[in-house]
């Protein structure tokens, strides 16, 4: 009987050990009060007192028993959303109360194209929290100031949704962000000037805002970005001359701002990969610097103010996939060979005096 009133008891501790305490309920049943999810059914498992048994998106640590994950997203290939045979819908607003969940590391509520409201200033207390992604929805106000307090986070995706404001200073103090991305809202202002000290960051993507100023000198030491996106923004000014020398950085987005002066060398005689510096200012000569090392799968430098020739060394460079260089005041003779011959007509046109195959004949 004593063993039999031990394993019993044991039991119960476990079980108290693995069900989230009532302060994570409580702040889960206001979060998903908050939201209306009227298609998929997933907030009907968030129903009975222990919210670390199958509740749908929601992870707890097996030690505590507190809640750490809240996975939600309206585009996925989860059996829910694959058998309801389409995206999700969600709207509602993200409840405060959510900044109760202490020990919280992921918060993911993306793609779910109708979740509104400010971001919770209290999101900056969850001093734990490494992944935040709210892609894809119609959150408004501003980042919070205090971002940067947020020292584990590893994830910021803030894409496709009306944040306005300026990006916050503290950012830059988040030591182990590796993805940013704010594409696609209403961002002002200009980009930090220290940006270059996120130095784990491998993702930049910036793109689709209403940016001002120039592009920070600092970006320039970053050793790890692969991807850096400033693209449909109003960035001024000159490409700074050593971005080029960037050991991994392999897409650089820079069409449609306000760019100018000449393009870097270094730029050219890179493997950058992808390169678009279209619909910009630039102007001066296409840098005649292509070589080995020289591999793009797309090169567009199109819509600019460039002159002279197109450069010859281009035939010497290891891989041009697409290249586009029209809409600029380029004149002579296109070269011969690759990858001239595989090229159309649409990447020389318009411009003040270009001829040979594909155009016209010399």
């Amino acid at each position: 009987m004593t063993l039999l009133m031990f394993s019993l008891t044991l039991m119960t501790i476990i079980s108290a050990a693995n069900s989230c305490p009532p302060s994570d309920q409580a702040a889960l049943m206001a979060f998903k009060a908050a939201l209306s999810e009227p298609y998929l059914g997933i907030f009907q498992s968030w129903s009975g007192t222990d919210c670390c048994n199958k509740w749908y998106g929601v992870s707890c640590d097996p030690t505590t028993g507190r809640v750490v994950d809240i996975n939600l997203r309206g585009e996925s290939e989860d059996p829910i959303i694959a058998k309801a045979g389409r995206c999700g819908y969600m709207k509602g607003w993200i409840s405060p109360e959510i900044c109760n969940l202490e020990s919280l590391t992921t918060l993911i509520l993306a793609d779910w194209k109708g979740v509104s409201g400010e971001l919770p200033s209290c999101l900056t207390s969850l001093s734990s929290l490494r992944i935040l992604d709210l892609t894809g929805n119609q959150i408004s106000g501003k980042i919070p100031d205090k971002i940067g307090s947020l020292q584990k986070l590893t994830v910021l995706n803030l894409a496709d949704n009306t944040i306005k404001g300026e990006i916050p200073a503290g950012i830059v103090d988040i030591g182990g962000l590796k993805h940013l991305d704010l594409t696609n809202n209403q961002l002002s202002g200009e980009i930090p000037s220290n940006f270059g000290k996120l130095g784990m960051l491998s993702r930049a993507l910036l793109g689709r805002n209403q940016l001002t100023g120039t592009i920070p000198e600092s970006i320039c030491g970053m050793k790890r970005l692969a991807d850096l996106d400033l693209s449909m923004n109003r960035i001024s000014g000159p490409i700074p001359s050593s971005i080029g020398k960037m050991r991994v950085l392999s897409t650089l987005n820079l069409d449609s701002n306000l760019i100018s002066g000449e393009i870097p060398p270094a730029l050219l005689s890179s493997g950058m990969g992808i390169l678009n510096l279209s619909r910009n200012a630039l102007e001066g000569n296409i840098p005649d610097v292509f070589g080995g090392d020289s591999y793009f799968m797309a090169l567009d430098l199109s819509y600019n103010n460039l002159k002279g020739p197109v450069p010859g060394s281009l035939s010497a460079a290891k891989f041009i996939g697409h290249l586009d260089i029209s809409h600029n005041h380029l004149c002579g003779a296109i070269p011969l060979g690759s990858p001239f011959d595989h090229l159309e007509a649409s990447s020389f046109a318009s411009n003040d005096c270009l001829c040979g195959n594909p155009l016209s004949t010399c």
